[in-house]
């Protein structure tokens, strides 16, 4: 059989672009060469497409130095219809040669421009298959306002919240304080389409929420203020069914903090001993059923296809939707693999069923 052709997209413009290098080390060191042929296309920080060397270590996960897509000179060409699916490259000297036909894209992107339906919707004009979430989905995921308002219109519980945008708050600004000291203390106030808790700040008192929404809105143009749910965090992996067939649910993972922290992008990828990743997460058969539930609801909820993380709150009675998270963290420290790991599925059988998953998608 011959292989397939995957341009692995990774990079991108937004403040995850080091974590999605990162994605990318992994992948390029576990996929399955007897299988695939690779193609790494490597967005820089300006936008840039450029074809990257297909090697792993390049793109290894260092907290002390963190990897980056370099421009080196090289500009990748795209199919010039539907009819095709050639890619081409155009290197430094300003000579082009052709890359061949690209089976499927997997874009490995976090983040705006890449996690948000941008990505996707190119994709699909291209008429190229690709791996992970279409355009409504990526679209909903990323924006954590209408992601609650559609998971609370399917009867998943999500913790309450306020979204507001500087004018907003400029304008009215009693009535969002008022509204904001509803949700209690302390209350978390996030970047609406940001990701890997960039932006984030746990507000512990009143006089601390301004700089907190200055800090969201440095990475989005609307901040959610959202109630902290006392409660274990627990996270598992989502992947569509074949042939039409019910979502599957991993096993879950649980977050366990140190101290007084909370899951932030230190804890995630700098600091080892900020957290623990316990996969699985010891629960009852009763609550992990209801996790799964709940978790494949969710990601009917928003039209998903492919894969998404669910990240709960469990207080004890009841599992509280944090996030949902339609490009999850993918390296092989990350919870997601983590995750399907535990539930009998290797991280290169994990990326070969995303790939098959891609390759069969109706969106």
């Amino acid at each position: 059989m011959p292989k397939l052709t995957v341009a692995l997209l990774f990079g991108g413009r937004s403040s995850e672009h080091t974590i999605s290098c990162a994605t990318a080390g992994g992948v390029l060191s576990a996929i399955d060469r007897s299988k695939y042929d690779v193609i790494p296309i490597g967005i820089t920080l300006d936008g840039a497409f450029t074809l990257q060397p297909d090697d792993a270590e390049l793109f290894r996960l260092d907290p002390s130095n963190m990897p980056m897509v370099s421009d080196n000179g090289s500009r990748i060409g795209f199919p010039q219809s539907a009819t095709s699916r050639e890619f081409t490259v155009t290197d430094a000297a300003g000579q082009t040669r052709s890359l061949g036909d690209v089976d499927v894209a997997f874009p490995i992107l976090h983040g705006p421009f890449g996690e948000d339906g941008t990505i996707q919707g190119m994709l699909e004009l291209l008429g190229v298959p690709y791996v992970g979430n279409g355009v409504l989905a990526s679209a909903l995921g990323m924006d954590k306002h209408f992601t609650k308002t559609a998971l609370e219109a399917a009867g998943v519980s999500v913790a309450p919240w306020v979204t507001v945008s500087p004018s907003q708050w400029r304008n009215d600004n009693a009535l969002w304080r008022e509204r904001a000291a509803s949700l209690g203390l302390p209350v978390f106030v996030k970047p609406a389409r940001a990701g890997s808790s960039v932006g984030v700040t746990k507000v512990r008192s009143a006089d601390e929420l301004d700089a907190a929404l200055d800090i969201a809105w440095a990475e989005d143009g609307k901040a959610l203020i959202e109630s902290a749910i006392v409660g274990r965090e627990i996270e598992c992996g989502v992947l569509s069914g074949r042939d039409g067939a019910a979502p599957r649910v991993s096993l879950a993972g649980e977050i366990v903090i140190s101290g007084d922290g909370f899951y932030d992008f230190e804890a995630k990828y700098l600091d080892d001993s900020a957290a623990q990743l316990v996969c699985p997460a010891s629960l009852t058969e009763g609550e992990l059923a209801e996790m799964q539930r709940l978790a494949s609801r969710a990601f009917e909820a928003i039209n998903g296809s492919g894969l998404a993380r669910v990240d709960f709150f469990f207080t004890g009675t009841e599992f509280i939707v944090n996030e949902l998270n339609t490009m999850p963290g993918f390296t092989p420290i990350s919870m997601f693999p983590k995750c399907w790991s535990a539930s009998g599925m290797t991280y290169p059988e994990l990326i070969d069923e995303l790939i098959t998953l891609g390759l069969e998608a109706v969106r």
